[in-house]
């Protein structure tokens, strides 16, 4: 979440007894209440201590590396750092970002597959020679300016090209041509990396994925490269059955094709794995438009007693700001109406959600049931924390107010840590922690 009210010397409210998220969310909705009613993001860092002892439980032989593009946010990567994981940063920026945290420059990975030359020489300087590459320009650039770096060779999926309109990553030919290039260039390579997106349904993905990758692996033998680090890609959704499915299906071709003896190192790039679920966004309704529908589905503008109404709301956040994703292509889940005075069950109506932009891109959600709202009532969004609130470009405008983030951490999560072997001193050595409501 890079760029939001992250200070030096982070502050974690404690959460004790039954207090619950909701709870934080309620007392933060009141106080607002009595302000301006701004956007605010609540985060609960025992999610990310909880997802990261779900993968050591069910993927202990294959170390994750977060991906910064995912979410940025200092707290992110201080936790994150002290837990152990390395990083895939994607431009110079989130290199530094990562270095100053106090990473090691060999737990991380530059990625991307068009890098600027001012960013590979800023990798060369500072000691990151872990490099994706899956072009011969790209291989040129890095002989060019970074002669000491290691490559990861980006081979293509299936899956990812069906998802993408780009293509990336190489083929098995091109594999060849690119480990030639790179012998000749005297540019070391010692890997393979592929990607298979977390919304990819059919697992056979990865049987094709790794039966490409040992190829790769031979083809890099035969040429005299030492190919020892084989990459997974970020194909993890957060959810703890789809982690399961994924390792159930990698474990036995990592077996037959990448045996333990045969010494390969076997990483992966989780990055909304973690994060997603950690941070919830509250937003404030500052309009609210009706339309009636005919049968066609198109739009009339008078309501008659025989039409369905439909309402349009306008949020205080839009894609502009916490929701920048929906322009890259991403869905935003429907949220919950924080409680309001009414216990009786209200009906539900077609609604849209929109930014307060005006703009026709600004469209947050297309369709979703709600009762009627008015300005005023707040709407909660949860499993945020991949959705746009850590893009570095989301706030990139000066005037515009960085919604406050409040990190939270429940008595529970934090024992669960400690028994679980993860050295709680390493977290807290930029944090201070405070009782919550104290």
């Amino acid at each position: 979440m890079k760029g939001l009210a992250d200070q030096p010397n982070h502050m974690i409210e404690l959460l004790e007894g039954d207090t619950t998220l909701e709870d934080v969310i309620d007392g933060h909705v009141y106080e607002q209440a009595l302000a301006e009613k701004s956007v605010f993001v609540v985060s609960d860092l025992g999610s990310l201590m909880r997802q990261h002892v779900q993968w050591q439980l069910t993927m202990p032989q294959i170390r994750p590396y977060y991906q910064v593009q995912s979410n940025s946010s200092l707290v992110v990567i201080e936790v994150l750092a002290s837990l152990g994981l390395g990083f895939v940063c994607a431009n110079k920026a989130e290199v530094s970002l990562v270095l100053d945290h106090g990473v090691p420059p060999d737990s991380i990975i530059f990625s991307g597959v068009c890098k600027q030359l001012s960013h590979i020489k800023h990798a060369a300087k500072n000691g990151v020679d872990l490099l994706v590459c899956d072009s011969e320009t790209e291989l040129c650039k890095i002989a060019r300016s970074h002669p000491n770096a290691r490559l990861l060779v980006q081979v293509t999926t299936w899956a990812q090209a069906a998802e993408t309109s780009m293509e990336f990553g190489c083929s098995l030919k091109g594999c060849r041509r690119l480990l030639e290039a790179a012998k000749d260039l005297g540019v070391q390579v010692v890997g393979v990396t592929f990607h298979v997106p977390s919304s990819c349904k059919d697992l056979q993905a990865y049987t094709h994925a790794l039966s490409d990758a040992r190829c790769v692996f031979d083809m890099g033998a035969e040429l005299g490269f030492n190919m020892s680090i084989l990459d997974i890609g970020g194909g993890f959704s957060g959810s703890e059955f789809q982690l399961k499915q994924v390792h159930t299906t990698v474990r036995l071709l990592l077996d037959a094709y990448f045996p333990t003896l045969s010494g390969v190192q076997v990483i992966a790039q989780p990055g909304s794995y973690y994060v997603s679920s950690a941070f919830t966004l509250a937003v404030n309704v500052i309009g609210k438009k009706v339309v009636a529908r005919d049968w066609n589905g198109l739009a009339q503008d008078e309501l008659t007693p025989d039409d369905e109404p439909e309402f349009l709301y306008y949020l205080n956040d839009g894609v502009y700001g916490s929701f920048s994703s929906k322009l890259l292509g991403s869905t935003i889940p429907a949220p919950a109406v924080h409680k309001r005075g009414s216990t009786t069950e209200e009906p539900v109506f077609s609604s849209s959600l929109w930014g307060p932009s005006c703009d026709s891109l600004d469209q947050l959600v297309d369709h979703c049931l709600l009762p009627e709202l008015s300005p005023g009532d707040w709407l909660v969004f949860n499993n945020m924390g991949a959705a746009g609130l850590g893009d570095l470009s989301s706030f990139s405008d000066p005037s515009t107010i960085r919604p406050p983030v409040y990190y939270t951490v429940s008595t529970s999560d934090w024992y669960n840590i400690q028994e679980a072997g993860i050295a709680v001193d390493d977290i807290m050595k930029n944090f201070s922690m405070v009782q919550y409501g104290a």
